[in-house]
């Protein structure tokens, strides 16, 4: 059984990280692919979200198996949302199709009721403005007016899928801001956490640096000297 529940103060921490920081501190450890394309917030002020990823799989329509009776299947993205914990991210493997909605309105509006945290899809959903009006927040690439069954059949949740081009296990952590949706492993979490908040205090301070005119060579990144300057101005 994964564990989905993540520690209160690991919330509180990423949820003052930027995914563009922490993309930087993933490629330090050796990971460049941890950013998943085509997820962009449905509006804009979406606040930044950190939660274990809910995985979920589509696969290429087939007509025997992607028609709307499969709706009611006990293998069914309707199954699938009636198994999300509370607060979880439901990540969602579409194959970046985009003429098919995986989700719309009632989907999401449901989602909402259980207190899931957000939607991250590689792909796209109907009813855009019923979807809106659910509050649920949604980071995917768009909208197409036909069901998912239009092109798309549903296989399985709780299992590692692809979500734009970054592969997802369930319960790995997912952080999604106005930049998207970025993957930080299980198995790293701890390490980030720790890693996360001098990385977002240094480049804070570079900022700060830079606003009083000093040149981006041997400040971003910092050289020595700098480093020694923010040493001494933050105490650390």
């Amino acid at each position: 059984m994964v564990n989905m529940e993540l520690d209160a103060q690991a919330i509180l921490t990423l949820s003052g990280i930027s995914t563009a920081t922490l993309t930087t501190l993933l490629l330090k450890k050796g990971l460049r692919n941890v950013w998943m394309r085509g997820t962009r917030p449905i509006r804009s002020g979406q606040p930044r979200l950190v939660a274990r990823a809910f995985t979920l799989r589509f696969v290429p329509a087939r007509e025997d198996l992607a028609t709307p009776a499969s709706w009611a299947s006990p293998i069914s993205t309707r199954a699938a949302i009636e198994d999300m914990p509370e607060g979880c991210i439901a990540v969602v493997d579409s194959m970046g199709v985009q003429d098919a909605g995986i989700f719309g309105d009632i989907l999401c509006a449901r989602m909402a009721k259980k207190k899931v945290a957000g939607l991250v899809t590689d792909g796209v959903v109907r009813d855009m403005a019923g979807v809106l009006g659910t509050g649920l927040p949604v980071w995917c690439s768009g909208a197409a007016a036909p069901p998912s069954v239009a092109g798309l059949t549903f296989v399985d949740w709780q299992q590692p899928i692809g979500c734009g081009g970054v592969a997802v296990f369930p319960g790995d952590v997912v952080v999604v801001d106005d930049d998207g949706a970025v993957l930080i492993p299980a198995a790293l979490l701890d390490e980030i956490l720790v890693l996360a908040p001098a990385q977002e205090e240094l480049e804070n301070w570079i900022m700060t640096q830079v606003q009083l005119g000093q040149a981006l060579p041997g400040l971003y990144p910092p050289n020595a000297e700098n480093l020694a300057r923010y040493k001494a101005d933050t105490g650390k």
